[in-house]
């Protein structure tokens, strides 16, 4: 019989909810290491966490308090991209686990985001100034320090230009229309990006994968973990209808897609789903 001091222990989908309840202290390290319990039920988290806090405490003793920012920035570096040899997952760039912080830190190879908040960790337990930056299409790390500001590409290492960031840009710039008349400075492109957003970003790069590879029962579970983290973000209720529909389950499939409607009178695909929906409730009936 169990004590009356027990307490049962949270689904990965609850302890990821109490993670990421409040802004203030959303622990991101810990919350981005937990989106792996989806493809690894038996992952102790706090192992993790505890994987990172001794390369941090390597790191350290590389850096006394007498050291200043650049020069920690420098040691950072050096140890995380060439010692350790972190970097870009060039020759499987759509491998699901490069989207899992504990493959991560086994392979030492990634994508841009999961490298970055690694980096994070570390370069903000070493007492610099640096925040994730969502820049478009590619996850950014950036550093403040006492003469300027320093952005990197955490697949890389490379510490990019003003003018390197611009040509990057380019692309997305003409594809959005934002050139002539419309441009913006490069500088709006590297405010830093809240906890929640490294998040979401973390979950729709895996979305999109699940996505591609039609395989709807981890897209689904994305798609919880998007909707606890983004309660009031409809298009997710939409997939997350479409990706039931697909697994052949109108009931579930019905009741998101009723979710997405009644909030997005103004939507462009609004009557394509309506129709959708429609057909569904045929299929209950």
């Amino acid at each position: 019989m169990p004590s009356a001091f027990e307490f049962p222990t949270p689904t990965p989908l609850g302890y990821f909810a109490a993670l990421v309840a409040d802004d203030d202290g959303l622990p991101l390290l810990e919350a981005a290491t937990a989106i792996a319990q989806d493809e690894y039920p038996e992952l102790d988290v706090q192992e993790v966490l505890g994987d990172v806090d001794q390369l941090l405490a390597r790191v350290r003793r590389r850096c006394d308090d007498a050291t200043d920012p650049l020069q920690r920035l420098r040691a950072l570096n050096q140890f995380f991209f060439r010692d350790m040899g972190f970097g870009g997952n060039v020759n499987n760039y759509y491998d699901p686990d490069n989207s899992y912080l504990n493959a991560v830190l086994r392979t030492r190879r990634g994508i841009p985001i999961t490298l970055g908040v690694l980096w994070l960790e570390l370069a903000q337990g070493l007492g610099l100034k640096a925040r994730g930056v969502n820049f478009p299409g590619h996850f950014m790390v950036k550093v403040n320090l006492p003469n300027g500001q320093v952005v990197i590409d955490p697949f890389t290492g490379q510490s990019l230009s003003r003018e390197d960031l611009s040509e990057r840009l380019e692309p997305y710039k003409r594809r959005n229309g934002l050139v002539d008349d419309f441009d913006v400075p490069v500088g709006l492109y590297l405010q830093a990006a809240p906890s929640r957003e490294i998040l979401s970003r973390m979950l729709r790069n895996l979305k999109e994968i699940h996505r591609t590879q039609e395989d709807w029962l981890r897209l689904i579970a994305v798609q919880d973990r998007l909707l606890v983290l983004l309660p009031d973000a409809w298009t997710e209720y939409r997939d997350r209808g479409l990706a039931w529909a697909e697994m052949g389950d109108a009931r579930l499939a019905v009741s998101d897609l009723e979710i997405y409607i009644a909030h997005t009178d103004d939507a462009l695909d609004r009557d394509a789903m309506d129709r959708r929906l429609q057909e569904l409730r045929r299929a209950l009936n």
